[in-house]
């Protein structure tokens, strides 16, 4: 039922201008460089693209913008998460949905809620989304993890509820959702460096930063973990590792923003309370964009 969001998305970055406004040609340029490089959806205003710094107009822009570059050309998935249901669930109501495929919704951060307050909480977004809804479990960033026993109960007893985007870390979760889950309940790694064990284990593919900069090679791991060529995989996901370390070494979207800023897509602004990456991680960027350019 889903299988058109499998493969390899892209949580795509928002990029600033020097003055630090939303960059729209900057921002047009990287859906053209993704959109022909081979990426299945764009995930926008997600974690990677600053959403909780952006105010209601930038995100309507940034929407709008990645809508009309994309021109339908990839399957495109909104961010639509946070810890106040009540807002969320207006802001579902005020969004146009138009050539929106799916909604990206991480787990509630701050409170922590406990595992029954979880499950209500995307009861009631689901309920009243008129897209499906991709559940997030992001525990390094929300302070409290989605579980196993939650993720199945969600994919059971909640019929809008399209898949997770895993990025615990724990592979034995994420292999017990894999065990456990529905046959259309979709299970994607959110993180880049575990794509391939992820997808070994019998995941759908990834929502990715490195395929901001180097979309043809992740997309290209994707399908061949698809298709069951972990043999053709393995060298794409090797000869990304260093480079995918360095990316979150002082932290997301700050590596990615370099990354892009190296291979002159946009500007590496980001905004308070981020802060651009050291010298000596810039510097080990530069030298994998350039190996991976010569690969």
């Amino acid at each position: 039922m889903y299988t058109h969001l499998k493969g390899t998305g892209v949580a795509i970055v928002t990029p600033f201008d020097i003055s630090g406004n939303v960059d729209q040609q900057a921002l047009t340029h990287l859906v053209n460089h993704l959109a022909s490089n081979g990426i299945d959806q764009l995930v926008v205003l997600g974690t990677t693209g600053e959403s909780v710094v952006l105010n209601k107009e930038e995100k309507r822009l940034v929407q709008q913008i990645v809508l009309e570059a994309n021109a339908g050309r990839c399957r495109v998935v909104l961010g639509i998460g946070g810890n106040n249901t009540k807002e969320l669930i207006e802001t579902i109501h005020q969004t146009n949905f138009n050539g929106i495929d799916a909604i990206l919704s991480v787990s509630p951060y701050y409170n922590k809620p406990s595992q029954e307050g979880i499950f209500q909480h995307y009861k009631a977004l689901a309920a009243e989304s008129p897209k499906p809804l991709l559940l997030y479990n992001v525990p390094g960033r929300t302070g409290s993890n989605i579980t196993a026993e939650t993720t199945l109960r969600i994919a059971h007893e909640i019929s809008n509820v399209c898949g997770i985007k895993e990025a615990s870390g724990n592979l034995e979760q994420v292999m017990q959702i894999i065990q456990k889950r529905p046959k259309d309940f979709l299970v994607i790694s959110g993180d880049d460096a575990l794509t391939l064990p992820i997808m070994a284990a019998g995941g759908d593919g990834v929502i990715s930063v490195s395929a901001n900069a180097f979309p043809a090679q992740v997309s290209a791991l994707v399908k061949a973990c698809l298709n069951g060529r972990f043999d053709l995989a393995r060298p794409y996901h090797y000869s990304l590792a260093e480079f995918t370390r360095l990316l979150f070494a002082d932290g997301n979207p700050g590596g990615i923003k370099a990354a892009l800023k190296i291979l002159g897509i946009c500007d590496e602004v980001v905004r308070l309370p981020l802060v651009n990456v050291r010298p000596e991680i810039y510097a080990g960027l530069e030298r994998e964009v350039h190996m991976l350019l010569k690969a």
